[in-house]
């Protein structure tokens, strides 16, 4: 999710928004001062490819955002040259990707299929990486991707996304998802089951994913978890009125 326009769209840019925002910046700056010092060093391209991710989430314009994904699809794409087997690589490789495709309309679906085969071997290289991030972006994918021109599946969707709550179901996004995935099916006891799981992990959530780096992920979160609530209590079925005794 592009978390500045999710953000500036709900009102909520203050505070977490540039304190997250500054955290991505010296990030992006720090990996690429260390990237351009070591070109031939793997995981310095792939780190370079994570930080332009990052940064491009907060980007102000689509032409900001594509370059800063061109950026990091190029040193992710070096990392692989120099270690093939390198899951961190194909991973950011993949959500860059995902952010070029963000700004492309039309155009994007002739990425998806990138996308699909990146997250796909970092799956295979480390399934755990990024709290189960591919298992997570391939049941986003498949989920919002069309069925009929593109990899869009609803049962390839609820596989992967049940498998990054099986792997981490400590981080909030991967709930969140499959939630969405049911209520948008119209699987409400399913989602409304799912729902309760989170609840129960929300606090915890809280202590363990702190700091600058996540500040504006909860606004992001807190906001989604709050319209799940009501739109799911407010489409519970009626009470049967009860029976009149003969």
């Amino acid at each position: 999710m592009l978390l500045a326009g999710a953000l500036a769209a709900r009102g909520d840019t203050s505070a977490a928004l540039k304190e997250s925002t500054a955290h991505a910046q010296t990030n992006f700056e720090q990996a690429r001062t260390r990237h351009r010092s070591m070109p031939g060093e793997a995981a310095a391209a792939w780190q370079f490819g994570r930080a332009c991710f990052d940064l491009a989430e907060f980007a102000p314009s689509s032409d900001q955002r594509a370059a800063l994904a061109e950026q990091g699809i190029a040193a992710c794409r070096l990392a692989i040259a120099h270690a093939s087997n390198s899951a961190p690589a194909h991973y950011y490789l993949g959500m860059n990707l995902g952010q070029l495709a963000r700004t492309k309309g039309l155009e994007a679906l002739g990425l998806v299929d990138q996308m699909e085969a990146a997250f796909a071997r970092a799956r295979e290289l480390d399934e755990r990486l990024d709290y189960a991030g591919a298992d997570r972006h391939l049941g986003v994918l498949y989920r919002d991707a069309p069925s009929i021109v593109s990899v869009g599946s609803r049962s390839r969707a609820l596989a992967r996304l049940k498998r990054a709550v099986e792997l981490a179901p400590e981080y909030p996004e991967n709930r969140l998802n499959l939630i969405e995935a049911h209520t948008k099916w119209g699987e409400r006891a399913e989602a409304a089951r799912q729902l309760q799981a989170l609840q129960a992990s929300w606090p915890t959530a809280r202590t363990n994913f702190v700091g600058a780096a996540w500040a504006a992920s909860w606004v992001d979160w807190d906001q989604r978890y709050q319209q799940l609530r009501r739109k799911l209590e407010h489409s519970r079925p009626p009470l049967a009125a009860p029976r009149q005794k003969l």
